[in-house]
């Protein structure tokens, strides 16, 4: 259990919208902070759109949650007032984020906790900015997949100062509003998930700039190939699955080897030209598709398949249960 109750959401752009939604739905109290007062209708507008996605997956915890429950404000201290929780999701440059993170301190109560949502910058290179008095210990990393309200992964990264205390207390409040919390135990640039699709863009640019394929061919290959697969397990679990009754033995001992020598001999040389024959190759894949339409079809498919895990996994706790009733 979590004894968060009052979140501070800076920052109302999609990320920090989609937050607010959630957060929202599990029955907490919101407030939302933005420079531009214009950031307040796009945000009750993607929290009106969220909420019902909410509902079909079982996560509105508060049926009667709307968007106009959300406090906005253009005053920073007005949004911090006893707020337990900090989600920052202001831009990815490190002095902004250490101006930012000193004046939220002052109006914080000593315990708040100070999470941001960056996935560029390491917790450490805020906190080296931070006076002693803003207690740098209460700061991390709650980076979020885009849309949070509806992709389940938040990576929880401490920095050099933040005490384990301050871990704990992320890690439970996240599992308790239904995301799967990770905690990376040691600071890179890009996290983990990040990480992974950028060894895939780097093949993807690479097989592009060699004329393997076009960029639909790419974007068909992973999406019915292994994009499938990792929608239900990850690439570990795959591969044990992969290498038949001797499991992921005969995997390490057969195919781990000839794996690890097919990708780029060299990262490919991303100048105007080829990143013009990716923009080309996607915008033709796309068509006249708009972005709204994409959208939505990346959250209906999304639903769909975390519905189906949510039947599989109770439907594998009721197994469970039967198999240690008969014992």
């Amino acid at each position: 259990m979590s004894d968060i109750q009052k979140v501070a959401i800076i920052g109302c752009g999609t990320i920090g919208a989609s937050w607010a939604a959630l957060f929202l739905a599990h029955g907490l109290t919101v407030t939302t902070f933005d420079i531009n007062p214009a950031a307040e209708a796009t945000l009750r507008t993607l929290v009106s759109d969220a909420l019902p996605v909410l509902a079909r997956l079982g996560m509105a915890k508060k049926p009667d949650a709307k968007a106009e429950d959300i406090i906005f404000t253009t005053d920073l201290a007005t949004a911090l007032e006893g707020a337990q929780l900090v989600q920052e999701n202001g831009p990815e440059r490190l002095d902004f984020k250490r101006e930012l993170f000193n004046n939220m301190a002052k109006h914080l109560s000593p315990d708040a906790i100070i999470a941001t949502s960056s996935s560029g910058l390491t917790c450490s290179s805020i906190q080296e900015g931070m006076d002693a008095a803003s207690k740098p210990e209460r700061c991390v990393v709650g980076h979020p997949f885009n849309p949070p309200h509806l992709i389940p992964l938040v990576e929880v990264v401490g920095g050099s100062q933040t005490s384990p205390q301050t871990i704990e207390r992320m890690m439970a409040f996240y599992t308790s509003i239904g995301k799967k919390a990770v905690h990376v135990q040691k600071e890179v640039v890009g996290h983990i998930a990040n990480r992974l699709q950028a060894a895939i863009m780097r093949e993807a640019m690479y097989l592009l700039q060699e004329g393997v394929c076009g960029v639909e061919d790419i974007d068909d290959a992973v999406s019915n190939g292994p994009g499938l697969r990792w929608g239900v397990m990850g690439p570990s679990t795959l591969f044990h699955l992969g290498g038949g009754p001797g499991g992921v033995q005969h995997m390490a001992d057969h195919l781990l080897g000839p794996l690890m020598s097919w990708y780029a001999p060299q990262d490919p040389v991303v100048d105007d030209g080829l990143k013009k024959k990716w923009v080309d190759g996607t915008l033709e894949m796309v068509g006249d598709r708009s972005f709204q339409d994409l959208s939505r079809q990346r959250d209906e498919e999304l639903i769909r398949l975390l519905n189906v895990r949510k039947e599989w996994d109770g439907y594998a706790q009721g197994q469970q249960e039967q198999q240690q009733q008969k014992k």
